[in-house]
């Protein structure tokens, strides 16, 4: 069943949100690697945007969240690759790339990414990372085999972390046979719960992203953060990391000072920046600052 995006609000402009996001996207170099041997034949392959491809700019790849897809940076792909080169993954069972082995095992998860960038990222280059929430889980295990050529992980609102959270409502399942306007308006509900910290931030391409995004999601992220298992890798993770997260992001207020202690435990010198007033999503509530915040962290 086709997914229907008419109850979504356009832009001012008036464009749709789709058209916004083929915009972006073809901005870039779409491509799709080998991932790795699958259970279903072997054939699975990992899904890429590459933005300012231009030898002489350091490496950056961009980890989404769960149930996500490169989307989620749909407002830092392009002012970031003017700096970087910019890759941007769909990570393994989510947007358009093909499921792990094992869609509830982060290691499965991890093994297609350490595939899919040994076929891509040149050898030659070291590289950093920037991980939203369950691309942070999947940033801490992939730190455990390109120990050498990781220069900084930066670790935004990373989920999967042995660490409090104040309990808030449940999500509510989206389904692709959902009449439009129920389907817009659950995307909305989910967004303002974990997302987004104002309402007033949730627009059209948000709620396209949303809908998009978590009816076609294969890899079970919320299982393995409810696991911690960025908590249990990162005793073993020796890349410097960087924090940044929304002042009220959900999954965290008001327990930052937690976050905070529990990675200076293991590196002394582990710094987090907090941008005011925005929730979990913050690359996309507070892009600017966003970006400028990670610009800084990443040429240190």
């Amino acid at each position: 069943m086709s997914l229907d995006f008419s109850a979504v609000p356009r832009m001012a402009d008036g464009r749709t949100a789709a058209e916004h996001i083929e915009e972006v996207a073809n901005r870039s170099q779409i491509v799709r690697v080998p991932m790795g041997a699958r259970s279903a034949g072997g054939t699975g392959r990992m899904m890429w945007h590459v933005f300012g491809a231009a030898p002489e700019k350091p490496i950056l790849l961009l980890f989404h969240g769960g149930s996500g897809s490169w989307i989620h940076w749909i407002r830092n792909v392009l002012p970031l690759s003017a700096h970087f080169n910019v890759y941007a993954a769909d990570l393994p069972g989510l947007g358009d790339s093909d499921p792990p082995d094992d869609v509830n095992d982060i290691w499965s998860v991890t093994h297609c990414v350490e595939a899919a960038m040994q076929e891509l990222v040149p050898k030659d280059k070291p590289f950093s990372i920037a991980g939203f929430s369950f691309g942070g889980m999947v940033s801490g295990h992939i730190a455990t085999l390109f120990e050498d050529r990781i220069e900084r992980i930066a670790l935004v609102g990373a989920g999967g972390l042995k660490a409090t959270r104040k309990p808030g409502p449940k999500l509510h399942k989206l389904l692709a046979e959902m009449p439009p306007e129920m389907l817009a308006a659950e995307a909305r509900r989910n967004l303002e719960i974990l997302m987004l910290h104002d309402p007033k931030n949730v627009d059209g391409i948000a709620i396209h992203m949303q809908i998009l995004n978590t009816t076609r999601a294969k890899t079970r992220s919320r299982i393995m953060g409810q696991a911690f298992k960025l908590s249990e890798v990162l005793p073993r993770v020796k890349t410097p990391l960087t924090g940044i997260w929304g002042e009220f992001d959900s999954t965290t207020y008001p327990h930052i000072q937690e976050r905070i202690d529990l990675f200076r435990a293991l590196q002394p010198d582990f710094e987090m920046n907090v941008i005011p007033g925005a929730g979990h999503w913050v690359a996309y509530e507070a892009a600017d600052a966003f970006n400028e915040t990670l610009l800084r962290v990443l040429a240190r």
